[in-house]
């Protein structure tokens, strides 16, 4: 990607952040790089296009904040907690990743679902059960923080809402842990 590239990008991902996902248009976004909407275009293809991209930004932001090094348990709770982090940090353009399939080159994507795997391979888990856990975490992560800044969790404060989380997280991790112990000798 090139620098106009991540540029138009980054602006329509502040937009999406400011005023939400329907005041992503390609001539707003024009008007923030001072550009035409018709110059886009060559940079970032169509609307359609524009939204696979904030996506492909979103899952580059994702994998390179759930990087840790420790046991499985540390690195699916990086994991987990870089997903929720995200959201808050992008609260307007998040939903995107539970409502869009990812995107054309969402290496990324395979990646930090790569990273999942591993974990669950080094927690035990046995190799048929690997991707729906797999699944079943990702679906967590993802979903509790679009919950979150989409207004479906509201009850509660910040500080409450950050210990759910936890808790849900440890319930699962230990789910995992349980699911490992049952592998086949």
């Amino acid at each position: 990607m090139d620098e106009k590239q991540r540029v138009i990008l980054r602006q329509a991902m502040a937009l999406a952040d400011e005023a939400g996902l329907d005041a992503v248009s390609m001539r707003a976004v024009g008007r923030r790089v001072g550009l035409s909407s018709m110059a886009l275009y060559p940079y970032v293809g169509n609307k359609e296009a524009l939204l696979d991209g904030l996506v492909r930004q979103l899952l580059e932001e994702l994998h390179d904040a759930s990087e840790s090094d420790g046991d499985w348990r540390d690195r699916l709770r990086a994991i987990a907690r870089a997903a929720r982090d995200l959201a808050h940090a992008h609260p307007g353009a998040y939903p995107l990743l539970v409502a869009r399939p990812a995107a054309g080159e969402a290496e990324d994507a395979d990646r930090v679902q790569e990273r999942i795997r591993d974990a669950l391979r080094d927690a035990g888990v046995a190799r048929a059960e690997v991707l729906r856990l797999q699944r079943m975490l990702s679906t967590f992560a993802l979903g509790y923080g679009a919950s979150e800044v989409t207004g479906r969790f509201t009850a509660g404060s910040a500080e409450e809402r950050t210990a759910e989380f936890e808790a849900d997280l440890e319930d699962l991790l230990g789910l995992i842990e349980r699911t490992a112990e049952r592998r086949p000798g």
